[in-house]
This record gives C-alpha cells, structure tokens and sequence, in this order.
C-alpha cells in the first residue's frame, strides 16, 4: 500500500473534519489503551499455551 503524501494529508484533513480537532486526542487515547490492553492479554495467554504444550508431550 502506497500512499503519497497528498493522500495522507487528505486523509488526515477529513478525519480532523469528521472528528473535529478537539476529539482526536481522545480517540487515540481510546485507541493507545485498546493496543496496551490486547497486547497485555495476548502475553498473559502466551505461557498458557506453552504448559498445555508441554503436557501433551509428556
């Protein structure tokens, strides 16, 4: 995916005009803890699934 930098800027104008400038802040705010909160779920399940692994070899 190739994006020039007229389209990102495009982009980023209609989102600032859907959006307003005030509320973008607080979505990636919103989108930063969504990141933090999946990746901390998906290291929990990691060791999870390295026991169950070593059990069915036993």
């Amino acid at each position: 995916m190739n994006l020039s930098a007229w389209e990102i800027i495009l982009i980023v104008a209609v989102i600032i005009l859907l959006f307003g400038a005030k509320k973008i802040p607080d979505l990636m705010h919103g989108i930063g803890k969504g990141i933090r909160e999946f990746k901390k779920a998906t290291s929990e399940e990691e060791p999870k699934e390295e026991e169950t692994t070593k059990k069915e070899e036993k």
